[in-house]
Order: C-alpha cells, then sequence, then structure tokens
C-alpha cells in the first residue's frame, strides 16, 4: 500500500525518513512527478529500477538543494555555472564529468563517469531534498516507457504498491521534463529538449546546440529512449484527419469527426499545450475504449520554442518499442 503525504512540514520530514531508510517517494516537480530515492544508497538506487522496471543502462537525473551542492559532486565549467545561474533552481538538467569522491551510487548514473544533475524549483521537492540533506536521483514516477505523470493520482495509477509513499505536490507546472544537456566534453550537446526552450539556451551559450540522436549507442542521459512516454493504445502523430475508431489529441480547432477529444490548448499556446500534454495522453488512454476506440491520434504541433520538446515527447510516444 502506497502512503499519500501531503505538503505539510510534518509529512515532507516524514518523506525525507522513508527516503533516509532506502524506500521509494514520488514527489512533485515543475516539470513531472519525480521517483525518488536516496541518490547515495545503491539499494534505494537499484529500487528505483525495479519499481519502474527501467533498463539498468538508462541513468537517472540526480536532483539537488543549490547549485552549490550539485557542483561538489561534478565537475562545472564555466559554462556550466553560467547556466546554472540563469537556469536553476528550473527545468534544466547538465550532465557533467563525476568528481573522484562523488557520493551517488554509480547505478543511478548507469556506471559512466558522467552524472545528469539539476536544482528543481518546484517547494515541495526543494523541502523534501534539504530535509533528507543528500541528492535524491528521480526519475518520472510512472513505470519505464509509459506516459509521465503530473498529478500524484497518475503516479498512483501506475507505481500503487509498488513504493512507499507519494507526496501530493499539486499539478506540475511546466508539465515536461526537464531539457538535458550534455556539457562533459568540449562541446555542448542537446540530449533532450524540455521545459527550457533551446532557443533561450542557444542564447545563452551563444551558439547553436548540437543534439545526439535517441539512438545513439550509449545513453548518456536518462529520457534518451526511442519509444517512451506511450499510451496503451495505438497512437499516431501530424494527423490531418481522424479515423472513425479514434480519439483526438487536439491543438487549436479540433479536427471534424472524432469520437473523444482532449484540447491541449484551444488558443495554441505552446506553454499550456505543454502542461497539458501528459494529461491528455493519460485521459484519452483511460476514456478511449469506453467510447468503442482503439487509438489515438495527434494533431499537428508546431516545433518552435515548447512546440520542439512536445513534438519529442509526442514522436516517442507514436514509436512501437523494439522487443
Amino acid at each position: 500500500m502506497t502512503e499519500i503525504l501531503n505538503r505539510t512540514d510534518h509529512d515532507i520530514l516524514h518523506a525525507a525518513a522513508v527516503l533516509r531508510a532506502g524506500k521509494l517517494v514520488a514527489f512533485g516537480t515543475e516539470t513531472v512527478y519525480g521517483l525518488g530515492a536516496d541518490a547515495t544508497n545503491a539499494l534505494a538506487v537499484a529500487a528505483v529500477f525495479e519499481a519502474k522496471g527501467r533498463p539498468l543502462f538508462n541513468p537517472l537525473i540526480c536532483h539537488y538543494e543549490s547549485a552549490d551542492a550539485a557542483f561538489a559532486d561534478v565537475l562545472a565549467s564555466p559554462l556550466a555555472e553560467r547556466l546554472a545561474n540563469t537556469f536553476w533552481p528550473g527545468p534544466l538538467t547538465l550532465v557533467l564529468r563525476r568528481r573522484a569522491a562523488c557520493p551517488v551510487a554509480m547505478l543511478a548514473g548507469a556506471g559512466l563517469e558522467t552524472l545528469a544533475v539539476r536544482v528543481p524549483a518546484h517547494p515541495v521537492a526543494q523541502r523534501l531534498i534539504a530535509a533528507l540533506g543528500r541528492p535524491v536521483a528521480a526519475p518520472s514516477a510512472n513505470r519505464s516507457g509509459g506516459i509521465s505523470p503530473t498529478t500524484a493520482a497518475h503516479v498512483l495509477a501506475g507505481l500503487e504498491g509498488r513504493i512507499a509513499a507519494v507526496i501530493d505536490s499539486g499539478p506540475c507546472r511546466v508539465g515536461l521534463e526537464s531539457t538535458v544537456l550534455d556539457l562533459s566534453g568540449p562541446t555542448p550537446f542537446l540530449l533532450r529538449p524540455g521545459g527550457v526552450n533551446v532557443e533561450a539556451l542557444e542564447a545563452g551559450i551563444g551558439c547553436q546546440l548540437s543534439v545526439v540522436s535517441h539512438q545513439s549507442e550509449a545513453l548518456r542521459s536518462p529520457g534518451m529512449m526511442l519509444s517512451h512516454y506511450a499510451p496503451r493504445l495505438p497512437f499516431r502523430i501530424n494527423a490531418t484527419g481522424v479515423h472513425p475508431n479514434e480519439a483526438l489529441l487536439a491543438f487549436g480547432p479540433p479536427l471534424l469527426g472524432a469520437g473523444l477529444v482532449f484540447q491541449l490548448s484551444s488558443s495554441q499556446n505552446l506553454n499550456e499545450a505543454a502542461a497539458n500534454l501528459f494529461e491528455g495522453l493519460h485521459w484519452l488512454d483511460q476514456n478511449a475504449a469506453a467510447r468503442g476506440l482503439t487509438a489515438i491520434a495527434a494533431m499537428p504541433i508546431p516545433t518552435h520554442a515548447l512546440g520542439r520538446a512536445i513534438t519529442d515527447r509526442l514522436t516517442r510516444a507514436a514509436t512501437p518499442f523494439d522487443n
């Protein structure tokens, strides 16, 4: 049975004690809900992979109370420090080389010499990490490959009984995972678009970012699995028409003929669409079958600003698993 906690000081301290005991606690961030473990406890980190059904070669993001705390565990370049000053706390993850004395379990970084770190902006996440006094390894709090959770109810739908507790932190403000930037070498690489616009990052860096393919041989960060964020029903993107058996994920005026519609943003506001994306995928996946529908179609999304990250998630949701 998974314990449901509130945002009170008492429950935050209790959640920190649960983490300290090596158990798992889901909590809200500004991006999506994270499935937290004490990042310095290898057994607790292993439990994250088990609860999610996540491949052990797929590294986790470690969440810190501050940039100073993060940079005590990884080697920060001047560029990393500049980006941290601009975007932390916030939805940016930096992949940097581990320090020799880094206490984070090697499993959290999938055995690599690098570690993905960020400082979340959500007050619940900040208070929980501060109460624990250690970094928290926290991928999205869902079964691996499934739709990321943006409410406590989403977490329970996938992980009830698999984790010790979830802190009901309210709905996530951004609703998309963090942008992941690899700064471990001389050239910055964009590993995953997300809550920080790529255009804003490029302005801060002063150059255009190179992009690493999801198909690369070694996964260098979380969220690079090609098939990810997938609903259970067959899913297609860039739909310009709707089949009779399909529900619709709409962006702007809905296409005619859908048996069920979830509207990401009637005004075609990309920030609103990002915040609603995973809620919409969950809702359509749960309700389409009751209408006799057997698939989901998504309307096209512009690929500028947050649209790039939304399109990334939709593309991977539409990619079948290669078993």
